[in-house]
């Protein structure tokens, strides 16, 4: 009886060639990511986001998520907060992958909405100075480029690359992220 087992399972390894269950339409993952701006040091300028993806037809998915964004601007020996919550949603298509689909490259397309403060609302600096920064809504998107690598059939390593454009913002419309994160799949 374990001579046969064995030769069965030996038989199967050899001939059926099974794939880990990845991209599945309806698998749902939670992603964490953080990183810099611009290429500032990330003391001087980040972001943290977190975002739900969901798989869909074809190596893609939908992503909807909150991101926040901080950048310090120089101001004689201070420096002046600047931040960002904002809200996402967007499409992500795998272009790139290997047969077992361990390593993954995705292009995105995503709308943003949010709110920017600058120096948390305080107008007036420690030097009697004035803000002409205005607290005030943000809208926009970003084209990201994303590569993924699976550590386990559940967890997910993310490397990405985004452009942001973002109307209303009284500091700047565009901003390049680069960063990193982890993907848990969760069902």
């Amino acid at each position: 009886m374990r001579k046969t087992f064995l030769i069965i399972s030996i038989f199967g390894f050899l001939f059926e060639h099974t794939n880990a269950q990845r991209y599945l339409p309806g698998q749902q993952g939670v992603q964490l990511t953080i990183g810099t701006i611009n290429g500032i040091n990330p003391q001087r300028a980040f972001y943290g986001g977190m975002a739900l993806s969901t798989y869909t037809q074809k190596d893609s998915r939908w992503v909807f998520g909150g991101e926040f964004l901080q950048k310090q601007l120089d101001y004689k020996q201070i420096q002046i907060p600047l931040v960002q919550f904002t809200g996402e949603g967007g499409y992500y298509y795998s272009f790139l992958s290997d047969p077992s689909k361990t390593l993954l490259l995705s292009i995105g397309a995503s709308g943003l909405a949010g709110y920017e403060t600058c120096n948390w609302g305080n107008k007036t600096l420690y030097d009697g100075a004035t803000l002409i920064n205005k607290d005030t809504f943000v809208y926009g998107g970003a084209a990201t480029l994303e590569l993924e690598t699976f550590i386990t059939d559940r967890f997910i390593l993310l490397i990405n690359a985004r452009e942001r454009v973002m109307w209303g913002s009284s500091v700047g419309k565009f901003s390049t992220q680069l960063g990193t994160g982890i993907k848990i799949i969760i069902n």
